[in-house]
């Protein structure tokens, strides 16, 4: 039977490719409204194995799956993502504090 619902840890790790094809990264964490029950969005972890890893949150709205590459497609590249908020590995940042506004990102 098929059907669209997947267990939040089968999308954890799944990569995220930008909209010219390239690979960002992969599905760190998906940030839920315990309130509201839904997903608000995820965390995109990008670098390679011996570079710092970057995470960025993305709306999960600006996310689509894709069955022809087994992972999702979003609208925005790597210099998008840049030009948000973003927490190193090393960093504190406080995923659920959305107070800093941007259009790719999250809604407030």
């Amino acid at each position: 039977m098929h059907h669209t619902l997947v267990p939040s840890d089968r999308v954890e790790h799944a990569n995220v490719y930008g909209r010219d094809g390239t690979k960002l990264g992969t599905i760190e964490r998906l940030m839920l409204d315990k309130v509201k029950g839904t997903v608000a969005y995820a965390v995109i972890k990008t670098g390679g194995l011996l570079a710092s890893h970057h995470h960025y949150p993305v709306r999960w709205d600006g996310l689509r799956f894709d069955p022809a590459c087994q992972g999702y497609q979003t609208d925005l590249t790597l210099e998008d993502l840049r030009e948000g908020p973003c927490e190193l590995d090393d960093d504190t940042f406080d995923w659920g504090d959305r107070s800093r506004p941007h259009p790719h990102y999250w809604t407030v």
